[in-house]
């Protein structure tokens, strides 16, 4: 069984917004405070705050008369915000994550309810203390026989309400193919595959970017508090959500094409995060979303039999002759074309690139051999013809 999420729009009634904006407002104030006593426990008193300790102390906040409107709302949301915020230390201690950081109101906020705060009856979800179901917009219906674990209730800056049913079901494994690719990323075409194929990156950022120019141009004119302030953040939150959504729907399809139609996917091992502070190229390669791609194409892979191979970001598949082997010594950005000097073969510089990614991937899962080169430099002597990019 393999756990999947499905995420749906829906409209709450005014009175159901007006509890599910209580029920936010009250799991990022418990969020902040409990991150806020152990912040100051371990800088003050060098005390090690946990769950059980953020947990009693919500207890007691309850108990106090300025938050007592914290028993108006759900208790099972207040105490998932205190787990969600145990493991963002527990992922910060790992080295997997930055130090939490405080929730924001103008970023909308999620709730999680678990099953004890719920219930789920003839395809309709009743949450705790509201009668009336969530009308919900049902794009899809979920398997039949099958009841959610969690629900969680998110609103985005832009103000829009989804809502996430989490289940457990069983994904049948696709038809194994005998079919590989290699796959180089870029920001041009956004991928280049080892079958010759482009595809052309859509950057739904630079598409909009005169009109959120303009709408963020007006935020800033507005006066701080104000309600013409609000509608104008309003305005450019819902120009990022047409940017987030393009982009997102794009990846899903391209991703699922991939899983489709290979059983052995291989990609570079981007170390994004580096690249990004080159602040020349930051925001084109943000608008690409490499990381979002590559883990789409993870737990896809896992889901549908296929397999997913990753190479060491240091293996130099543009420099690499992809039919001799040769390495030449540089390879700039603007050589887009360029010829062997050792066989006089060619080469496409990002489809050379994703020929050489799956050659590499495929020794990585047959053998696991190391595809860290032991020099990136040509052993021969030799000039590189090039041919600029016209």
């Amino acid at each position: 069984m393999t756990q999947k999420a499905f995420k749906y729009r829906f409209y709450p009634t005014p009175e159901q917004e007006q509890l599910l904006r209580k029920t936010l407002g009250c799991t990022r104030l418990v969020y902040n405070r409990a991150l806020a006593a152990r912040t100051e426990g371990w800088y003050e008193r060098q005390e090690r705050i946990g769950y059980k300790q953020t947990s009693a102390m919500l207890t007691h906040w309850k108990k106090e008369t300025e938050l007592a409107f914290l028993n108006e709302v759900s208790c099972v949301p207040l105490q998932q915000g205190l787990r969600h915020l145990q493991q963002a230390f527990s992922n910060f201690f790992a080295g997997r994550a930055q130090y939490p950081n405080f929730k924001k109101k103008r970023n909308g906020g999620s709730a999680e309810f678990t099953k004890s705060a719920f219930r789920y009856k003839d395809g309709n979800v009743y949450l705790a203390k509201c009668s009336k179901p969530l009308p919900i917009r049902w794009s899809r219906k979920l398997p039949l026989g099958i009841t959610p674990s969690t629900v969680t209730v998110s609103l985005t800056p832009s103000g829009r309400w989804h809502v996430s049913l989490l289940v457990d079901v069983e994904i049948k494994p696709l038809t194994r193919l005998s079919k590989n690719v290699g796959i180089d990323l870029g920001i041009t075409n956004l991928i280049t595959t080892s079958d010759g194929d482009k595809t052309a990156n859509p950057k739904p950022l630079k598409a909009k970017y005169r009109k959120l120019r303009k709408v963020q141009k007006a935020l800033s004119r507005k006066q701080k508090g104000s309600r013409n302030r609000e509608k104008a953040r309003l305005n450019v939150a819902r120009i990022h959500a047409q940017i987030v959504d393009s982009r997102t729907d794009f990846i899903h399809k391209l991703t699922t094409q991939l899983i489709r139609d290979n059983q052995v996917i291989v990609v570079e091992d981007l170390a994004v995060k580096n690249m990004i502070k080159n602040h020349k190229l930051a925001g084109s390669i943000s608008d690409a979303s490499w990381l979002e791609l590559v883990r789409q194409l993870e737990y896809k892979s896992e889901w549908y039999g296929r397999e997913l191979v990753k190479i060491d970001r240091w293996f130099p598949s543009s420099k690499r002759c992809s039919n001799c082997g040769h390495i030449v010594e540089k390879m700039p950005l603007n050589i887009r074309q360029w010829e062997c000097p050792e066989c006089g073969a060619e080469h496409d510089r990002d489809i050379n690139a994703s020929v050489n990614i799956l050659a590499a991937g495929l020794a990585v899962s047959v053998c696991g051999a190391t595809v860290r080169p032991e020099e990136s430099k040509s052993r021969k002597a030799g000039a590189m013809k090039q041919k600029p990019k016209l």
